[in-house]
């Protein structure tokens, strides 16, 4: 074996793979507590498996769709129980987990694509939609409601996490870049970890573990619904004022 076969054997190595992927992670800079201490790590791991396997960020993405949509159909589709949050929340738990992991990937591998990008960030629009459409199904074939109103939460829901996801995303595209890097040179603040995470996806996916409780899963699923509003109040005006303002010098 040549020298650099060795070395290109070595870098294949799952571990070697980990190695990397720690060294070159994203930013915690406006990232939740779950997310960085559950998510990422677990995404880093299946990032390297990916890597190992020989798959693709895009064949990574399509996993991620394939465990979140499971979900999202065994809510829709299957009475709800203790048994079926438990699964409901595994295959989100992954899902989610995967969606960090093609990122990671797309870095290990030399970075990612404009169509790889896309993919991802269409996947996870049909994951909001799709899954408070399929609490919307399931309130209206096997709930007992306390009034028809409850039919009315799922839409809110939905409404409001899209308009968080896409305005979180387009204001990313949107804002201005600083040439001398001093935003992204401040170190991420504890308590804005911990405030995020009732917005984080990974809290939100815990929920489903009440599904055996319909009262208890209701009263959680309004609780986020509530949070996700005020958080988009917020940050609606946070980004507003940031893209009105003079670009910096």
């Amino acid at each position: 074996m040549t020298r650099t076969a060795e070395g290109d054997t070595e870098s294949a190595t799952f571990g070697a793979a980990l190695r990397r992927l720690r060294a070159a992670q994203k930013t915690a800079k406006g990232v939740s507590l779950y997310s960085r201490f559950v998510n990422r790590p677990l995404g880093r791991v299946l990032a390297a498996a990916a890597h190992r396997a020989g798959l693709t960020p895009n064949r990574v993405t399509l996993l991620s769709a394939a465990c979140s949509f499971s979900g999202v159909a065994a809510v829709a589709l299957v009475r709800p129980s203790w048994t079926l949050g438990v699964c409901v929340y595994a295959a989100l738990v992954v899902g989610f987990a995967l969606d960090s992991a093609d990122g990671q990937l797309a870095r290990l591998r030399g970075g990612g694509s404009p169509a790889g990008e896309w993919l991802d960030h269409v996947v996870d629009c049909a994951k909001i939609v799709g899954l408070h459409s399929a609490v919307l199904i399931s309130f209206h074939r096997f709930a007992d409601l306390p009034g028809q109103g409850w039919l009315l939460v799922p839409l809110g829901f939905q409404l409001v996490a899209v308009l968080l996801f896409f305005g979180g995303l387009l204001t990313d595209k949107l804002r201005p870049r600083r040439s001398d890097g001093g935003a992204a040179a401040r170190p991420p603040s504890p308590l804005r970890a911990v405030a995020l995470l009732p917005v984080d996806h990974g809290v939100f996916c815990a929920v489903f573990l009440l599904l055996g409780a319909p009262g208890a899963f209701r009263a959680g699923y309004a609780v986020l619904f509530a949070c996700y509003a005020l958080f988009l109040a917020a940050f609606a005006v946070k980004w507003f004022r940031e893209l009105s303002a003079p670009p910096p010098g």
